[in-house]
C-alpha cells in the first residue's frame, strides 16, 4: 500500500482473501492512530425501537412481526414519553430511533414522534429512521423525498442511522430483502439527505450469502457518495446474527472476519472519518480488541437494544458509562465521550466543555 494511493477493488480483495489478520490489522491501526492518535470515541445514548411490526419481513431479520402476532407492538406517544422519563436523571446525548414499516400508520406519529422526544429531551440529539424508512414516509407523506426529509428536520430530526443497504447487491436483496428499497434509491435517499445538511452513518450487513467481492462493492458505492457529499459520519460494519431468523442455518460471523471487516473498511474508506466497531453484535471483548485494528468509536451505552438481541446476540443490552470508559482504558486507549456530531465532552472522565445543561456533562 503506497502513501496517498486509493485502494481498489482488487486491492480490496486481496485485503479480504489474505490469512494475515494481524498484517491488515497494522495497516489499519496505523492510519486510525493518523487521524485520532489514541483517543477512542464512544456517546452516552439511547436506543428507542418504537415498533416491531413491519410489513417487509426480510428473511435474515429475527425482529419483525405481523400485526396480531404474539409480541407485536407499537409505542404511541405516552410510552415513549414514559420511556424517555423513566432516564430523563441519565446524561443522554443522543437518541437512536429506528423500527419496522408498520402498515398502519400514518405520517403524523412519525413528526409527532420527533416533537415528542424533542420536547422531552430537548439537549439531545435525534439520530432516527433508516433510508427505507425515510422512502416509505414519503409514499405515506405524498411528499417528495426531500420534502419529507425537510419536514422531519424542522419536526427534530438531527441525524440519521446508516442502516437498510444491508450489501448492495441485487442478487442478495432478491434473495433476503425484496421488498426493500434497492441500492441505487438507498444511495439516492443518501445524497438527498446530505444535501438537506443532515449527517448519516453507513452499515454494512455481512456474514451471510454475500460474497467477498460483493462486500468490497459495497464499500466503494459507500466511498464514491461520500466522494460526491462527504455526509457520512461514521462506518459501522454489522455482523450478521441468524438465532431465530430464516437463515437460521448459517454459522455466526467469527472473530477473524470480523476484525477483517473492520480493519478494511479502515483502508477502504479513505474519506471516513470514523469506523465503529458495534460492541453488540460483535461482543465487548472483541470490540476492545477493535480498537487497535482500525476502529475508534465503540457506538454507545445504548441502553435496551432490542433488534439484534432477537437474534441471538450474547452482549449486555446496554452497557453504562462507567463500563464503556473502562473497556476504552483495558485497550490502551483514552475514552472521550463525544455527541452525536464528535463534539469532545468528557476526555478520560474529566468534563472538557460547558456542555452542562441539565441532563448532560454529569
Amino acid at each position: 500500500m503506497k502513501k496517498g494511493i486509493r485502494l481498489s477493488r482488487e486491492d480490496g480483495l486481496v485485503l479480504y482473501k489474505t490469512r494475515d489478520l494481524n498484517g491488515v490489522g497494522r495497516m489499519a491501526d496505523h492510519v486510525r492512530r493518523q487521524r485520532h492518535g489514541n483517543d477512542a470515541f464512544y456517546v452516552y445514548n439511547q436506543h428507542l425501537n418504537y415498533t416491531n411490526i413491519c410489513k417487509n419481513r426480510c428473511l435474515f431479520c429475527a425482529y419483525a412481526v405481523d400485526e396480531g402476532d404474539d409480541g407485536a407492538y407499537l409505542w404511541h406517544m405516552d410510552e415513549i414519553e414514559k420511556r424517555l422519563m423513566a432516564r430523563i436523571e441519565e446524561p443522554v446525548n443522543e437518541l437512536h430511533i429506528v423500527g419496522g414499516l408498520h402498515p398502519s400508520l400514518d405520517f403524523d406519529y412519525f413528526t409527532g414522534l420527533l416533537q415528542t422526544v424533542k420536547r422531552v429531551r430537548p439537549n439531545a440529539k435525534i439520530k432516527a429512521f433508516t433510508s427505507v424508512e425515510i422512502d416509505y414516509l414519503s409514499k405515506l407523506s405524498g411528499l417528495s423525498v426531500k420534502e419529507t426529509i425537510l419536514v422531519l428536520k424542522e419536526a427534530g430530526l438531527d441525524m440519521m442511522p446508516g442502516g437498510g443497504a444491508e450489501v448492495m447487491s441485487e442478487r442478495v436483496r432478491k434473495k433476503l430483502f425484496p421488498k426493500k428499497v434497492n441500492a441505487q434509491r438507498w444511495l439516492e435517499i443518501m445524497e438527498a439527505v446530505h444535501r438537506a445538511g443532515i449527517p448519516t452513518n453507513a452499515t454494512m450487513l455481512y456474514g451471510h450469502i454475500e460474497t467477498l467481492e460483493e462486500r468490497v462493492d459495497h464499500l466503494i458505492s459507500l466511498r464514491e457518495l461520500q466522494d460526491k457529499t462527504g455526509g457520512f459520519s461514521a462506518f459501522i460494519p454489522l455482523a450478521f446474527h441468524s438465532q431465530n431468523t430464516a437463515l437460521s442455518h448459517l454459522p455466526a460471523t467469527n472473530a477473524m472476519d470480523d476484525l477483517k471487516n473492520i480493519a478494511i473498511a479502515r483502508l477502504m474508506l479513505d474519506n471516513f472519518d470514523h469506523i465503529k466497531a458495534y460492541w453488540v453484535m460483535i461482543t465487548e471483548k472483541l470490540a476492545q480488541v477493535a480498537l487497535a485494528y482500525g476502529a475508534d468509536d465503540l457506538d454507545g451505552t445504548i441502553i435496551e437494544e432490542r433488534i439484534t438481541h432477537e437474534a441471538g446476540a450474547t452482549s449486555a443490552k446496554g452497557l453504562t458509562r462507567d463500563d464503556m470508559e473502562r473497556m476504552i482504558r483495558d485497550s490502551g486507549f483514552v475514552p472521550v465521550e463525544r455527541d452525536t456530531f464528535y463534539n469532545e465532552l468528557r476526555r478520560d472522565g474529566v468534563l472538557t466543555t460547558d456542555y452542562k445543561d441539565k441532563g448532560h456533562g454529569a
